[in-house]
């Protein structure tokens, strides 16, 4: 189907329901809020019709071959269950590697246990009231 065509029969329709909305109302009290309602709602009514082709569009897409039944000699057959299928590797298991001890921490390392605990010195002080130096 031509994009087209489809774009004129929409804006047609749009304009059904606007035309209906305002004729409702009586054309000779239309006020600009008429107006805005009537195009609000027909436009409202348009994409919840579009979304909801979209949703079945989709759901078409996704659940569709599941849902078809292949036939075989005049009778259903199922189809394969979905999910992973098992596949054995063809190539061997690496070989693991040795543990290695693990060496002392040295002291005053910035690593070390107990680095975070030591005393530094400060460069800004904790409080405003305490005098400091300015960087």
């Amino acid at each position: 189907m031509k994009v087209w065509l489809l774009v004129y029969g929409v804006l047609y329709v749009v304009i059904e329901m606007v035309g209906q909305s305002l004729e409702s109302v009586g054309w000779p009290r239309i006020t600009a809020l008429d107006v805005a309602t009537a195009v609000t709602d027909a436009f409202l009514t348009v994409s919840v019709m579009c979304a909801v082709l979209l949703a079945l569009k989709l759901g078409a897409e996704r659940y569709g071959p599941r849902l078809v039944l292949r036939w075989e000699n005049g009778r259903p057959v199922e189809l394969a269950p979905g999910g992973p299928i098992g596949v054995r590797s063809w190539r061997p298991e690496p070989p693991s590697l040795p543990a290695v001890p693990a060496s002392p921490p040295r002291p005053g390392s910035t690593y070390s246990v107990g680095a975070y605990g030591r005393s530094r010195r400060r460069v800004a002080p904790s409080f405003p009231e305490e005098p400091g130096h300015l960087l």
